[in-house]
């Protein structure tokens, strides 16, 4: 039987208190490779601890996007897994719910504020 497959969902939230810059556009720009750093920093290790963390291999952060007021940038990222026969199958919504508890009902990540309505599994 073929072995496990990479399997791929989005991710998409807008931090508060992070003002959104025009070098955040670009992504070879040294503002958003540090940026995407650190949101790696904070993402990867609460994927880890979710119920797909033995088959999650990381996110990449694909863009950053102005949000609706002026301190608001929005973060879309693409998470990576692998599927397997031991993952009964990737649950959205279970992912949601464990995000949202580990960020405290989506209003923090690390010294970052989110918005509470932002957070978006594969949507």
């Amino acid at each position: 039987s073929p072995g496990p497959t990479t399997e791929h969902f989005t991710l998409n939230f807008t931090i508060t208190n992070l003002m959104f810059t025009r070098d955040l556009e670009t992504p070879n720009s040294a503002k958003f490779r540090s940026t995407e750093r650190i949101m790696r920093h904070y993402i990867d290790p609460l994927l880890q601890r979710s119920s797909i963390g033995p088959y999650f291999s990381g996110c990449k952060v694909t863009g950053f996007r102005s949000g609706r007021h002026r301190d608001d940038t929005g973060v879309d990222a693409i998470c990576s897994y692998q599927d397997s026969v031991s993952l009964a199958r990737f649950d959205r919504e279970q992912v949601y719910q464990e995000l949202s508890t580990m960020t405290e009902g989506v209003t923090k990540l690390g010294h970052y504020s989110l918005d509470q309505n932002s957070l978006y599994v594969n949507g």
